[in-house]
C-alpha cells in the first residue's frame, strides 16, 4: 500500500506536468489508450472467451461512469492544488458505502452512518465553502468522486462473476471508447513530450492498482486503508515543493477526519464478516 500511494501521487503529478494545454477529455483518452496497450493479453483472452450477455450491460454503465469521473478528475488535477483533489477523492468509497445501502439494499447501521457523517464533515473542512471562493475543479472532483464510487460500487458486482484481469481489462477497453469522441471533438495536437508522459501516467496507474491488488491479496482492508492517508501527506508535500502550492493545514484535518472514517467502515466491516450472522446487522 505504501508503494501504492507513490505511484498514485506519481500519477497525480505528471497529469498536473503534462496535463497542461490538452483538454481533460484528451489527456485521459491518451492515458487510457496506453491502458489498453498494457492490457491487451487480457483483452485478447476475453475476445477469445467470449462475455455472458448479462455482463455487457453493466460493463458498459461503469465504462460510461468512469469515463465521465477520470474526465472531471483530469480537469480538477489541472485547476486545484494536488492535495484538495487526493482529500476529496477519499470520498470515493464514502460514495460506494452508500451506494450499496440505497441500490443493493445493503444494511447501513448508525455506526457506519454515523462514520459517514464524518466523512462528509471533512469534505466540507477540506472545501470551506463560503470561507473561499470555490474553483470550478472541485466542482469536478467532487463530480469525480460520485462517478469513481458507483463505478467501484459496479465493480464490486462484476468481481462476483467475472475474474479480477477481465473486470480490468473490460473497464480500460469501455473508457477508451467512451472517451473517443470526446476526445476527438476537442482534439488538440499534443506534443511527443505530453504523448510520453501521459504514458508514463499510464504505467504507473498500473502499477499502483497492481501493488493495491497485492496488499488486497495478503491483508484486511482494514489494516490497508488507513496506509492510504500517506498520500495525502505525501501529495501536500509534492505540492509545496514541485509546483509551489500553498500548504494548508485544514485540507489536511478534514482529510484525516475522512481516512479516519473510512478506515472505520472497513474495520467494521471486516469484523461483521467475520461475526455470527446474527450480529451482522448490528
Amino acid at each position: 500500500m505504501v508503494a501504492t500511494g507513490l505511484c498514485f501521487v506519481a500519477v497525480n503529478a505528471l497529469v498536473k506536468i503534462y496535463g497542461q494545454g490538452l483538454p481533460a477529455a484528451q489527456s485521459a483518452f491518451i492515458r487510457f489508450l496506453f491502458g489498453v496497450a498494457f492490457l491487451s493479453p487480457a483483452l485478447i483472452g476475453v475476445v477469445r472467451r467470449g462475455l455472458p450477455r448479462s455482463l455487457i450491460g453493466p460493463f458498459v454503465l461503469r465504462g460510461a461512469l468512469h469515463s465521465l469521473a477520470v474526465m472531471l478528475w483530469f480537469f480538477a488535477m489541472t485547476r486545484i492544488p494536488i492535495a484538495e483533489v487526493t482529500a476529496i477523492g477519499f470520498l470515493n468509497p464514502i460514495v460506494a458505502t452508500v451506494g450499496a445501502a440505497l441500490l443493493l439494499g445493503e444494511t447501513l447501521s448508525w455506526r457506519r452512518g454515523l462514520a459517514i457523517g464524518v466523512a462528509l464533515l471533512g469534505a466540507l473542512v477540506v472545501l470551506r465553502p463560503g470561507m473561499r471562493a470555490l474553483d470550478p475543479g472541485h466542482m469536478a472532483q467532487i463530480g469525480a468522486a460520485l462517478g469513481f464510487g458507483l463505478s467501484y460500487l459496479l465493480a464490486r458486482q462484476l468481481a462476483q462473476r467475472a475474474p479480477a484481469d477481465v473486470v480490468v481489462a473490460m473497464m480500460a477497453l469501455t473508457v477508451t471508447i467512451g472517451l473517443a469522441p470526446l476526445a476527438l471533438a476537442v482534439w488538440v495536437p499534443p506534443t511527443w513530450e505530453q504523448v510520453f508522459g501521459m504514458g508514463l501516467v499510464a504505467v504507473f496507474a498500473t502499477v499502483g492498482h497492481y501493488t493495491m491488488t497485492r496488499a488486497f491479496a495478503v491483508a484486511p482492508m482494514a489494516v490497508t486503508q488507513p496506509v492510504t492517508f500517506l498520500q495525502l501527506i505525501w501529495a501536500s508535500l509534492l505540492g509545496v515543493a514541485l509546483f509551489a502550492e500553498p500548504f494548508d493545514p485544514m485540507v489536511l484535518v478534514g482529510g484525516t477526519m475522512m481516512i479516519a472514517a473510512i478506515s472505520y467502515i472497513t474495520w467494521r466491516e471486516a469484523r461483521l464478516n467475520a461475526a455470527p450472522p446474527q450480529r451482522r446487522s448490528q
